[in-house]
């Protein structure tokens, strides 16, 4: 209870800059948490279609392949749509590696879809909490002035301590956000990572099977 009502007095003492900093917040934190949805979601779609393609693969059931990535919604059924696509009127491995690409320009975005928003949210709030310092700063030395001498050193420090707490309001969400933006961008690459070496598994698999089981 007595950390409730500190939390309380807090937000309160923070004046009218806490409701900007706190819409960021709230905007920031549903980001976060739909990226991070979002991308574990597609990380484990990939490795389970992968898991069931690549053993087709290997076998040249292309034709099956083809049926099942087209229908897939994933980035790896994606990608290897535009191989086999490509397939039926070129073998060359350049061609290939080609429309896969193109497959991985469609997805990449996708992936890395508003994942920025939260690095910027972390700099905006930081300067919001610093606007509302500075604010709270001119407030209490036009206070002070207007005051009884013998109450300077107090209200002037309690105005002080008010006034920064917008500051640290927004160094306790800003310090958070960047790590969030950091770890979104390190699952971002790994999945990245993942569908390049899936591509070159693939094209490595074309280059042997191909000729012997046209998808025609």
């Amino acid at each position: 209870m007595i950390t409730f009502d500190m939390a309380v007095k807090f937000f309160r003492d923070c004046g009218l800059f806490i409701y900007p900093s706190l819409i960021i917040l709230a905007m920031g934190l549903s980001i976060a948490i739909e990226r991070w949805i979002f991308l574990r979601r597609a990380r484990s779609q990939n490795k389970r279609e992968w898991a069931q393609m690549l053993p087709m693969l290997q076998g040249g059931q292309l034709k099956e392949v083809l049926g099942t990535a087209s229908r897939s919604e994933s980035a790896i059924g994606n990608i290897v749509t535009h191989g086999l696509t490509r397939l039926q009127t070129s073998r060359r491995r350049e061609d290939l590696d080609a429309a896969m690409e193109e497959g991985m320009m469609e997805i990449v975005p996708r992936l890395e879809r508003r994942t920025h928003y939260i690095a910027t949210f972390a700099n905006v709030i930081t300067l919001v909490g610093l606007l509302g310092t500075i604010m709270g700063l001119i407030k209490a030395f036009t206070a002070v002035a207007q005051v009884n001498p013998a109450e300077k050193a107090e209200m002037l420090s309690a105005s002080i301590s008010i006034a920064m707490n917008n500051t640290a309001f927004a160094l306790m969400v800003a310090i958070p956000f960047l790590l969030i933006h950091a770890f979104l961008q390190s699952r971002t690459s790994e999945i990245v990572d993942g569908l390049e070496a899936a591509k070159i598994s693939f094209l490595n698999l074309m280059q042997r099977i191909a000729p012997e089981h046209p998808t025609r």
